[in-house]
């Protein structure tokens, strides 16, 4: 059990997940009547297309499961992503929290004449999530995290078809935030500006080489 203890010890950091989401769905509480809007002309002139609604549930899974894998496999690759996601995560939250963002464009599906599943799946997500703090997109700005970690990664990024795959699904994740009218163009490109910043952040430094030199300062009484 010890042993066990010891090679997950890193686990501490999925605690962070409870923090994300008692502050996430306090802010869609406090902020439902009360936010900045936020919408370009762009976004008049983006069709709604129902089918963009599967590669936006897609991500719920994508998260978590790339998440999984670098926790069994790679501990530093682990932290590498966690730290990415989560820190970029909370300046989202912070964000929210100073200045609420939302959107109103959401679509009218009783007016598309038409009925399927991926429009239930629409009507179920406009029920549950009413286009409140979104600016940036976490929607987004994970997607994008995720593959940069995984391209990033000594395994997996030996690997064209999956850093390939990893790309065209996290590209189909960002577009369906505003083809089904859950974002603004606005929302997508503030996560690409922090996605970027991140990633100056996260994977520019070589940590492990600090992490060394520090050590070796102490053991040597610097």
């Amino acid at each position: 059990m010890k042993q066990l203890f010891k090679k997950y010890n890193h686990a501490w950091v999925l605690l962070y997940v409870f923090i994300y989401l008692i502050w996430f769905f306090y802010l869609s509480k406090a902020s439902a009547d009360s936010y900045h809007l936020v919408k370009s002309s762009l976004d008049d002139k983006i069709p709604f297309i129902e089918w963009f609604i599967i590669p936006y549930y897609i991500w719920f899974p994508y998260v978590p499961v790339v998440i999984a894998y670098f926790f069994f496999t790679s501990k530093e690759d682990f932290y590498r992503c966690t730290g990415f996601l989560f820190i970029g995560m909370t300046i989202c939250l912070i964000a929210y929290t100073i200045y609420p963002t939302g959107i109103n464009f959401q679509h009218d599906l009783d007016s598309l004449g038409r009925s399927n599943f991926m429009i239930d799946m629409t009507r179920l997500i406009y029920s549950v999530d009413p286009g409140t703090n979104v600016c940036p997109s976490i929607h987004c700005f994970n997607s994008i995290g995720l593959t940069i970690s995984i391209i990033k990664s000594r395994r997996l990024g030996k690997s064209k078809l999956i850093v390939t795959a990893s790309i065209i699904l996290s590209t189909l994740i960002c577009m369906s935030t505003v083809f089904v009218k859950q974002h603004s163009i606005i929302d997508v490109f503030f996560a690409i500006g922090l996605s970027i910043i991140m990633y100056f952040i996260i994977y520019v430094p070589n940590y492990e080489r600090l992490f060394k030199k520090a050590s070796l300062e102490v053991l040597e009484g610097k």
